[in-house]
């Protein structure tokens, strides 16, 4: 019997690799963080897709793990002291990943402190922002004849770029030449604002080329492109 039988969720998604971290997600920004940094990593796990469409995160099961009904979240079943972990939250759980391999998040108290800093902007200004943003440029929102929620966000959005821009010059990534689990938290919201959401030209996001350099540094690493398509969508 394995230890994660005694999670519910496993029914729903049984785990063909129980020995194995079990990733319960969806390909968005949010989403792929926890796959670009396991890709990163190169810690062994299994995807399970969390489909929308079908309202999967309202299911008793994916509330067994996640009562929030937000992806991601995950399952280890070789956690803390040998126990298995369910955890959620994208950021808790990169931090997790991060403690786990020793890998992405620095020794040193000071950089750490730094890198948790940036990680917390993402998920506090730059994850709310943008989704927010997203709702009224590309979804619903857009038919509201009241353009003013809309450019609230657009207004805010642009401020945290020149913040992110303001950050990159000079450097390769959020933490000088160091890649981290800041990095692998923001750009692919920042991606996610200029194709998905389609809001570049909304934001002014030519305005800043540093965004423009690293995104494409990002986008190029072999873990993102893979991460980036994970859980595949049915």
């Amino acid at each position: 019997m394995s230890p994660l039988d005694a999670f519910p969720i496993t029914q729903k998604w049984p785990a063909q690799f129980p020995d194995r971290l079990q990733l319960y997600s969806l390909p968005t920004p949010n989403g792929v963080k926890v796959s670009i940094m396991l890709e990163e990593t190169g810690l062994p796990y299994e995807p399970h897709l969390v489909s929308f469409d079908t309202n999967d995160q309202m299911s008793p099961a994916f509330l067994s793990l996640n009562p929030n009904n937000k992806i991601p979240a995950i399952l280890d079943p070789a956690g803390p002291g040998g126990q298995p972990l369910a955890l959620f939250e994208s950021g808790a759980i990169l931090v997790y990943l991060a403690e786990k391999t020793g890998q992405l998040l620095p020794r040193d108290p000071a950089a750490r402190y730094e890198t948790l800093q940036w990680l917390m902007f993402q998920m506090g200004g730059v994850g709310p922002m943008f989704g927010q943003l997203g709702f009224f440029h590309k979804f619903a929102g857009k038919d509201y004849e009241d353009k003013r929620p809309r450019d609230r966000y657009a207004n805010e959005t642009r401020r945290l770029l020149g913040v992110l821009n303001q950050r990159m010059a000079g450097r390769a990534w959020i933490m000088g030449q160091d890649y981290s689990i800041a990095d692998i938290a923001i750009w692919p919201w920042v991606r996610n604002l200029v194709g998905f959401y389609g809001a570049g030209d909304l934001v002014g996001f030519q305005d800043f080329p540093e965004l423009k350099r690293v995104l494409e540094a990002f986008g190029a690493r072999p873990a993102v492109q893979r991460g980036l398509g994970i859980p595949a969508r049915g």
